[in-house]
């Protein structure tokens, strides 16, 4: 065994604008918060030697702090919290490809990502990695990004993304091969993948490329301990900021391998570590800002509703969808499961918790299509390798019942108004922008059969404040989970 040297690298993923902290159900203890969590990272950076900390993806989008200043806010704070590098994540797309652009220039750290292309001039549109000399040795984090961000900037043909893992992995080797003389001590992808994928990308890479660790995010799992898959350890921190993952790594410089390691998944709550209290004053400055602003209740529900994940029927979800559908005047309404940011909602509802739950301000418009279309549809939605934490998922409306066989992979009925779905007949269904714009990968029906009956009808050119606009005039309502999509 040659020269070793000990690291700890800290990471977190899919922080989602999660700012502030909360009461712990049960205990009336504060969890999560980014002040606890810079507290957190500041004391083990005076504790340990070498700290890094690192964000594999996702540090946008989920809190009204960061919608109503489109990102910046979430740059300002990250800047305080100085990571050593990042990655993207898909939701780093979603104010757009020009205010990307102006954020990376804000921020202070290192935004990696390899596989995200300008796809006419074949160059990459951010740095695709960066080596960090630490303590004489050399560490390279490398980003990969999911193909997921192509369906948020459709829009923009230039840009592209080698979407599948074979040429995520062929990038990882590009780099490698090409600093291999440099004497890499330690190599580390920042993926934003999730886990599944993850895994299958590991089993890609050679050994001769080194890679001794992958950090993920976009799936918002939560692990007992990495996985070691091909000789690569696989972590990921769940989601937001109640908890950071803490890798404590010897490397060996001969081998330019781990050789020992532990990993933990801490908590972050009260005692852990003194909360920063200049950046709460600092994240205070936007939250008092935005109460102003937004702090007036819209509606009331019967009941606390919920959406527990994104791949079952939630109470939350069948309001959206049934609200959406009876805006829309259309037999069916389909609502992206992720669009729907918050856990719970209600019974009172404020303007600033509406709009964290539902911030995007995307278009809805109406088709006709006939039923064998529709049965595609749902036959292609509710297969169960799309029920996963990286599938387009959705809630339907109370008109509609599915009943779909895993083990047959079929659609087993589909049912409208209480009558079965008739290939021939024809029905209206309401679909926001960018499953329009991904019709054939999410819904496997392409767009020209989307219109091939007639024009599609804009119901609105912002769907968050048609939804708003609704409940403002809809006052205690409610709704359960009644089985609209259910699995034999």
């Amino acid at each position: 065994m040659g020269l070793t040297k000990k690291f700890t690298i800290l990471h977190s993923n899919d922080m989602h604008g999660d700012f502030l902290a909360e009461v712990k159900a049960g205990s009336g203890k504060l969890i999560g918060g980014l002040a606890l969590l810079s507290g957190y990272v500041n004391k083990v950076r005076r504790e340990e030697k070498n700290v890094l900390y690192v964000i594999a993806g996702d540090m946008l989008q989920g809190s009204l702090i960061d919608s109503e200043y489109q990102g910046i806010s979430t740059m300002e704070i990250m800047n305080y919290l100085a990571p050593d590098v990042v990655s993207l994540g898909n939701h780093e797309f979603d104010y757009g490809l020009p205010q990307l652009l102006f954020l990376e220039k804000m921020a202070n750290f290192p935004i990696v990502t390899a596989n995200l292309y300008i796809k006419q001039y074949h160059k990459r549109l951010m740095k695709p990695y960066l080596i960090v000399p630490k303590d004489g040795f050399d560490l390279m984090f490398i980003g990969i990004l999911t193909d997921k961000v192509i369906d948020a900037v459709r829009k923009d043909k230039l840009v592209g993304s080698f979407i599948s893992l074979e040429d995520a992995a062929h990038e990882v080797g590009i780099i490698t091969d090409a600093y291999q003389n440099l004497d890499i001590d330690l190599t580390v992808l920042l993926t934003h993948i999730g886990y599944d994928s993850d895994i299958e990308l590991a089993k890609l890479l050679k050994p001769e490329w080194g890679v001794d660790m992958i950090i993920g995010g976009h799936s918002h799992t939560i692990l007992q301990q990495p996985a070691f898959v091909n000789n690569v350890l696989i972590a990921q921190a769940g989601v937001g900021t109640n908890q950071i993952g803490r890798f404590d790594i010897t490397v060996d410089d001969d081998t330019n391998s781990i050789v020992e390691w532990k990993w933990q998944l801490i908590p972050i709550e009260e005692g852990i570590a003194e909360p920063d209290l200049r950046l709460k004053q600092y994240i205070d400055t936007f939250a008092d800002e935005v109460d102003r602003k937004y702090n007036t209740i819209i509606c009331k529900f019967t009941d606390t509703l919920t959406h527990p994940s994104r791949t079952v029927e939630t109470s939350l979800g069948n309001l959206f969808a049934d609200a959406l559908a009876e805006t829309a005047e259309s037999d069916v309404m389909l609502v992206g499961s992720g669009a729907i940011r918050s856990q719970e909602l209600g019974p009172a509802v404020t303007l600033k918790d509406y709009r964290a739950c539902f911030p995007y301000a995307d278009f809805l418009s109406r088709f006709i299509i006939d039923g064998a279309q529709l049965k595609r549809i749902f036959t292609h939605i509710m297969r169960p390798e799309n029920r996963n934490s990286e599938g387009e998922c959705y809630q339907v409306n109370g008109k509609i019942r599915a009943v779909y066989d895993n083990t047959a992979h079929n659609l087993i009925s589909l049912s409208f108004n209480n009558a079965p779905v008739v290939d021939a007949q024809t029905y209206s269904i309401g679909l926001i922008g960018y499953h329009i714009l991904n019709s054939a990968a999410f819904l496997n029906i392409t767009n020209e059969e989307l219109i091939a009956r007639c024009p599609p009808k804009v119901i609105a050119t912002n769907v968050a404040e048609a939804l708003e606009e609704y409940l403002k005039t809809h006052q205690n309502i409610g709704r359960k989970v009644e089985g609209r999509m259910t699995y034999q």
